[in-house]
């Protein structure tokens, strides 16, 4: 078998953690990998801990054990979340994406893959310290982000759906009202989706009366599930009351006029 030098060793390291974010990938693995023996392997990852730390790529986290091992942790540095959510806020601030009736156009945003990558790693961030065994969310258009944040925590994404289908067998159905029109409707989710007692995540792309959010809390009690947070993309700031006390945006709307062609939006501050 080919042997490796150290250098290639580290660059084909670093690619290997980073295809797989918060998963412990083995000595033996690398070992095998590069017929290399793990005294070596353990010195090319004190380096790649050393790289990938000291530019603020995340943070590199060995394993003790039996099945213990190495694993990248992508933590986002303040410095360059604050810088990337001021750019996506500019993005956003954009006259044109007003739609009639006091909507805003950003859906091209979330669908764009670089960007989406980088939410949810800001929102998986929040989260990695904690246990979770899945991200939830809302079809349509809250997808995106949630599944990127699911991949950062390497847990599935599950989806609650307005409308069950007889393809995904037995679903629990609530009813929920929305927190701006008071109008009722229904979610679903199918019972196999998800295990009773999960702790779970819940991710949004918006959130404006927190109707939705609500519902989806409600629906994780039907599955005796531990909601752990929920973290939204957007969130308006009216009304200052929302049906959700606890939640996490990273962009916070305070004005959308369509008559002056004005949006203020722009990071969230805690």
């Amino acid at each position: 078998m080919e042997k490796y030098k150290r250098n290639e060793r580290i660059g084909a390291i670093i690619k290997i953690l980073a295809d797989n974010p918060n998963k412990v990938i083995t000595y033996n693995h690398f070992s095998e990998k590069f017929s290399a023996a793990k005294s070596s392997i353990s010195e090319d990852v004190l380096v790649v801990k050393k790289i990938i730390e000291n530019l603020e790529m995340g943070k590199v986290e060995t394993v003790s054990g039996a099945a213990g091992g190495v694993k990248y942790v992508p933590v986002i540095s303040d410095r360059e979340r604050e810088q990337f959510l001021e750019e996506v806020s500019a993005k956003l601030r954009d006259p044109g994406r007003i739609i009639q009736g006091g909507f805003l156009y950003y859906t091209d945003v979330i669908y764009m893959p670089d960007i989406v990558d980088k939410l949810g790693r800001i929102i998986a961030s929040r989260y990695l310290s904690e246990k979770v065994d899945c991200v939830v969310t809302m079809e349509t258009k809250g997808i995106p982000v949630a599944l990127m944040t699911a991949k950062y925590l390497n847990v599935p994404l599950v989806i609650v759906r307005r409308q069950s289908k007889v393809t995904e067998g037995t679903t629990v159905t609530v009813n929920y009202v929305s927190g701006t029109s008071s109008r009722i409707s229904t979610m679903s989710l199918p019972k196999r989706a998800l295990q009773k007692g999960s702790s779970v995540v819940i991710v949004d792309d918006f959130m404006k009366g927190g109707g939705t959010v609500k519902g989806i809390i409600h629906l994780m009690e039907e599955f005796e599930a531990e909601v752990k947070g929920v973290s939204v993309l957007i969130a308006s700031k009216e009304p200052e009351k929302k049906l959700v006390e606890a939640y996490n945006p990273l962009l916070v709307m305070d004005r959308l006029d369509v008559d002056s062609s004005q949006i203020r939006i722009q990071p969230y501050k805690a």
